[in-house]
C-alpha cells in the first residue's frame, strides 16, 4: 500500500471514529422522555422547573412550574397558536409576588405532542384536569387569554370542588365567536375559513402577518411595533403542529361556552381591550359578564388583543388586585 493510500485509510478511520463518538454523545444527551412524562425536572431544593405529564391517550403535555409548593397556584392558559412562553412576563411578575406559577403548552402546541386527534375543547379541558390532578392544585387561580380563556371556562365549569378559587378571562373567546342566528353579532364563518386557508397555504408567513398586524394592534396609526415581540410570536407558533393549529381554529371559533359560563360559581374577572381586532369586544366580554353568576368586567380603552404583552404594567397590577381581593 503506498503512502497516499495509507493516508486516505487513516483519514477514513478517523472520520468513522468521530462519527461514532458523535452518535454516542448525541444518544447520551437525549432526554429520557419516558421518565420526563411522569417525573419533574428537579432543582437541588426539590422544586420542579419544567416537565411533562402523559395523559390517558398518551399525549405528553409540557408545563412549567415555578415557586414554592405551598404557595397559592396561578395557572396560565395561552392563546392560539402560542405556548406557555407567552406568559413569561406574568409568570416572572407573580413569582416575585410569592405565588406558585404554572403554564402548560396545550396539546399540539409548543413542546407538547403534535396530536392528530383531541384538538377540541373537551379534550383541552380534560388535559388541564389531569395536570391539576397530577400537581394536586388546590385553591388555584386560572388565567386564560383568547383561546386559553375558552379553555379556562370549559375547565372551571367542570373542575372538582376545591381545585379553583377564581378565574380570569383576558381577550377571551367566550361566549362564542362565530356568527349564527343565535349570535348575530359574531364573525362570519368565512373569516375563520380564511384563517384555515392561510395556514395551509403558508403557515410561516401567516404567523408573521398576524402579530405584525392586528394581534398587537401594530397596524394602528402611531403604533410602535416590536420586532422581538413579532418574532417571538412566530417562534412559538412554528413550534406547534399545523394539524393541531388547523383544528384549533374550529375549537376557538365554534365552541359555545354559554352553559359553561352559567355553571361557574367562583369569582371571574373579564379583562378586554375595546380595540381588540381578533376577538371583537362587543360580542365577547360584555356578553360573558352577563352570563356569569359572579363576574366583573374591566374594559381597557384602546388596548389590543395581545394586551398582556403590550401593556403588562397595566394588566399585571390589575390581576394582582383581583387575586388578592
Amino acid at each position: 500500500m503506498n503512502d497516499k493510500a495509507i493516508a486516505l485509510n487513516l483519514d477514513a478511520t478517523r472520520r468513522d471514529l468521530l462519527i461514532a463518538a458523535g452518535a454516542a454523545f448525541a444518544v447520551a444527551a437525549l432526554p429520557n422522555r419516558a421518565s420526563a412524562a411522569s417525573q419533574s425536572t428537579e432543582t437541588k431544593k426539590g422544586k420542579s422547573i419544567m416537565s411533562f405529564i402523559k395523559t390517558e391517550d398518551g399525549t405528553e403535555i409540557f408545563y412549567k412550574d415555578w415557586g414554592a409548593r405551598d404557595a397559592q397556584p396561578i395557572v396560565f392558559h395561552h392563546g392560539w397558536p402560542l405556548s406557555a412562553d407567552d406568559w413569561d412576563n406574568q409568570m416572572m411578575y407573580f413569582l416575585d409576588k410569592g405565588f406558585r406559577v404554572i403554564a402548560h403548552d396545550r396539546r399540539g402546541h409548543g413542546r407538547s405532542t403534535q396530536t392528530y386527534t383531541g384538538n377540541e375543547m373537551d379534550t383541552y379541558a380534560a388535559d388541564v384536569a389531569e395536570l391539576a390532578e397530577k400537581l394536586d392544585l388546590k385553591n388555584a387561580i386560572h388565567v386564560g387569554h383568547s383561546t386559553g380563556g375558552g379553555e379556562v371556562a370549559h375547565y372551571v365549569a367542570r373542575a372538582k370542588p376545591g381545585r379553583v378559587a377564581k378565574a380570569v378571562l383576558i381577550g377571551a373567546v367566550p361566549p362564542i365567536m362565530v356568527k349564527s342566528e343565535k349570535n348575530p353579532g359574531g364573525l362570519p364563518i368565512e373569516v375563520f375559513d380564511s384563517f384555515r386557508a392561510a395556514l395551509v397555504a403558508n403557515r410561516a408567513q401567516f404567523f408573521l402577518d398576524v402579530p405584525a398586524g392586528p394581534f398587537y394592534g401594530y397596524n394602528r396609526e402611531g403604533a410602535k411595533p416590536s420586532q422581538g415581540v413579532i418574532e417571538n410570536w412566530w417562534r412559538q407558533g412554528m413550534m406547534g403542529g399545523a394539524k393541531a393549529h388547523y383544528d384549533c381554529i374550529k375549537a376557538f371559533s365554534e365552541t359555545d361556552f354559554t352553559e359553561d359560563l352559567k355553571r361557574i360559581e367562583v369569582p371571574v374577572l373579564i379583562m378586554h381591550g375595546d380595540d381588540d381586532q381578533i376577538v371583537p369586544y362587543a360580542d365577547s366580554a360584555p356578553l360573558s359578564a352577563k352570563l356569569l353568576k359572579n363576574g366583573t368586567l374591566k374594559t381597557y380603552k384602546g388596548l389590543p388583543h395581545g394586551l398582556c404583552t403590550t401593556h403588562p404594567e397595566i394588566i399585571n397590577p390589575d390581576l394582582l388586585d383581583f387575586i388578592k381581593s
